[in-house]
């Protein structure tokens, strides 16, 4: 079974540190030592917010991920109990942005700039675009520690959930409701 990050949105305060530690995780640089108009702040969760609470919203990394699913490509598959993305073979088609049901993917321009859809239009003017890929969570892959939101969050409203964890959910919530009859 997938793992994943579920965040409370009762403890969650809006102070997006989650999507700041997303970012310098993610990065290939000391981001501290750039200059901030060389960052590429594309982080894999998003904080929502609105009046009454603020909430991440990030992949939930389904066991039948309906983003994967809709890739044409293949883009999108499971390793390591968790769907990740290959940007190699990511076309950005936006397929897998409207077949996710929790709305946690974005589409960002890669870090390494890659130009696609070189061509020559008239006046011999070269006309070029980023690319640009699917971007979601992906537990952190590369940290031996685990998610960085889950280790940042100054209120701890973050929680990584295991089969384990959904086993005693489930057998709770019948326990409840035999109390009930």
């Amino acid at each position: 079974m997938n793992y994943f990050v579920i965040a409370d949105p009762l403890k969650c305060i809006g102070c997006r540190t989650c999507m700041i530690a997303c970012v310098v995780e993610h990065s290939n640089k000391d981001i501290f030592y750039q200059d901030p108009k060389d960052i590429n702040f594309n982080p894999k969760l998003e904080v929502v917010k609105n009046a009454q609470v603020s909430a991440p919203i990030q992949c939930r990394q389904c066991e039948d991920a309906p983003c994967a699913k809709a890739c044409p490509h293949n883009a999108l598959t499971k390793e390591d109990n968790s769907i990740v993305v290959n940007e190699e073979k990511c076309i950005g088609c936006k397929n897998c942005m409207l077949a996710c049901p929790f709305g946690a993917i974005n589409l960002n321009d890669t870090e390494k700039g890659k130009l696609v859809n070189l061509e020559n239009i008239p006046n011999d003017k070269l006309f070029c675009i980023e690319k640009m890929v699917a971007n979601k969570c992906d537990l952190c892959k590369n940290s031996d520690e685990g998610p960085a939101c889950v280790r940042v969050c100054p209120t701890s409203a973050f929680k990584i959930v295991t089969e384990e964890d959904l086993s005693q959910s489930i057998k709770n919530k019948r326990k409840s409701a035999t109390i009930k009859l």
